[in-house]
């Protein structure tokens, strides 16, 4: 693995320019120079002894990649030979999940493996906790950070990080904000040993507020586990601390992670009450058996716990290879400024989670149900120019974390969101386009997320209902009533994905109310 003159603690970027400018282009040229060679360059805040700790860190991050520099600073002043012996070969990077410090670099730019939502009622500190984690605050639009709520799915990426001398977990972000001045990154602030890099994931922030709550349903369909959180200063349950539960049950997400957010504002005492009102709410839920683990995402109190459970209780999906690509669209939007001239203008991207298959740069993609000409849609179709995870650009997506795709759409189909619910898959592989859907409905016994509990009526003739299957929200009104089935209408049409669930909301007091979820009829 290469390293950059950046790679060493103590050097930013105006050092590493004018390091460079002086002819020192490369760690190995920075570890055979001495201290007052550095000195020389009238570099603002590096005096001698801030030289001699680049320099030593320099050494060290060669000798951690298996490099020599003792022979390289004996041999400095010596004159070049004709044919000069061979270097040992720096060893090659290894993937697995015990690699070390110095090649965590390199494995931070591969694919996530899973995707981990974050859901509960508003306010309890879903997006300060990715926050935490990550560095990323996931309310990016003017309006979230105007109103102080999450209104979009939010998404962010984090690396798990392990050092095997403290038995303690990480992420990068918190790696390095904790980093003492001076030290490699990468390595434990407590013991000095370098962390083993263990995998990458993303995080799905769910919105919390009731009248987002088809948002909610939209990102359970991502999620291969969740943290469920309830904030230890208000009474548990809260209106959509019991919806947000439903819709996992619902979305048959198992891997439950409880976090009990804000300890830090709450005696003991408190602390404890609010612990048993939780033990009793998810009594008898696919909760049941989950952790609950007590936290303060603002002041970071708990989080290697947190991050501990990440890699003992939600594992990534397995991949098979022999699966026909399918893609979920979560997002899709224009990346072109106002005012860019024509030539530079480039394609739509939709963002989502790759479902099954594979996807690689170049390859032929159609999506589904794509844009209505008169009374039919009719699907599209482009070509994959980039793939896109963070700011790591790759090659090729499978399932695991939420991926960007780059097309040669017209940016007009894809800008403000939408083509969000689309499916995406090589061509001629996709379900037909549905205008009606035959389910086998299971009501819930209770409304979910009204203050007031209420019993759930059976559906009704001509009732209008919100259905969410995968990331598609559509309007549903039921046309029959059969023994075992009903019978809805769609509009608009969808492309749903095989073996999803629907989830069925009705209007009460005014707000769509989750009420049941219904299974697709095999027709065959």
């Amino acid at each position: 693995m290469s390293y950059e003159l950046e790679d060493i603690s103590g050097i930013g970027k105006t050092t590493a320019e004018k390091m460079k400018a002086a002819g020192i282009d490369s760690i190995e040229k920075l570890v055979t120079a001495n201290a007052e060679d550095l000195v020389k360059l009238k570099i603002k805040g590096v005096g001698k002894a801030t030289a001699e700790k680049i320099i030593t860190n320099a050494k060290k991050v060669l000798e951690d990649a298996g490099g020599k520099t003792e022979a390289m600073v004996v041999e400095k002043d010596k004159p070049e030979k004709k044919n000069p012996s061979k270097s040992k070969p720096v060893p090659k990077s290894k993937t697995g999940s015990k690699a070390k410090g110095s090649n965590i670099k390199e494995l931070i730019e591969q694919q996530a493996e899973c995707n981990i939502g974050l859901v509960g009622h508003v306010d309890h500190g879903k997006t300060t906790l990715v926050k935490s984690l990550t560095g990323d605050w996931t309310d990016r639009h003017s309006e979230e950070q105007e109103r102080g709520i999450s209104i979009k799915l939010g998404y962010s990426n984090a690396t798990i990080l392990y050092c095997p001398s403290c038995d303690e977990y990480t992420t990068a972000h918190l790696a390095e904000i904790n980093r003492t001045k001076g030290l490699p990154r990468f390595q434990c602030s407590k013991c000095q040993g370098n962390y083993e890099f263990k995998r990458n994931i993303s995080f799905v922030d769910a919105p919390g507020h009731e009248i987002l709550m088809a948002t909610m349903l939209s990102g359970a369909s991502l999620m291969d586990g969740a943290c469920l959180l309830i904030a230890a200063d208000e009474q548990c349950p809260q209106p959509q601390t019991r919806e947000h539960l439903a819709a996992l049950n619902i979305a048959g997400i198992t891997n439950i992670i409880i976090l009990q957010n804000k300890i830090d504002a709450v005696s003991r005492e408190q602390a404890l009450e609010n612990f048993k009102q939780i033990k009793e709410f998810v009594r008898g839920t696919v909760a049941e058996n989950a952790p609950i683990i007590p936290l303060s995402a603002v002041f970071g109190a708990n989080l290697h716990l947190v991050v501990k459970a990440f890699e003992e209780l939600i594992p990534s999906p397995k991949f098979e290879e022999s699966e026909s690509f399918q893609f979920l669209v979560a997002r899709s939007f224009d990346i072109n400024r106002p005012g860019k001239e024509i030539s530079d203008l480039k394609g739509g991207v939709v963002g989502g989670s790759v479902l099954k298959g594979e996807i690689e740069l170049g390859d032929q993609i159609e999506i589904k149900p794509g844009i209505r000409i008169k009374d039919k849609y009719m699907s599209i179709k482009s070509t994959v120019v980039s793939i896109s995870q963070g700011n790591n650009l790759l090659k090729t997506a499978k399932p695991g974390g939420l991926i960007g795709l780059g097309t040669k759409l017209d940016p007009a189909l894809t800008k403000g969101d939408h083509l969000i619910g689309h499916l995406v898959g090589n061509p001629g592989s996709l379900p037909e386009i549905l205008d009606e859907v035959e389910l086998k409905v299971n009501l819930l016994d209770k409304v979910i997320g009204s203050e007031v509990q209420m019993k759930v009526q059976p559906l009704k003739h001509g009732e209008k209902l919100l259905l969410v299957v995968g990331t598609e929200k559509t309007g549903g009104t039921v046309t029959k009533i059969l023994k075992n089935s009903t019978v809805i209408k769609i509009s608009p049409p969808i492309c749903a994905p095989e073996r999803f669930i629907y989830a069925i909301s009705r209007i009460i007091n005014r707000r769509y109310r989750l009420i049941g979820y219904g299974e697709e009829v095999n027709h065959n």
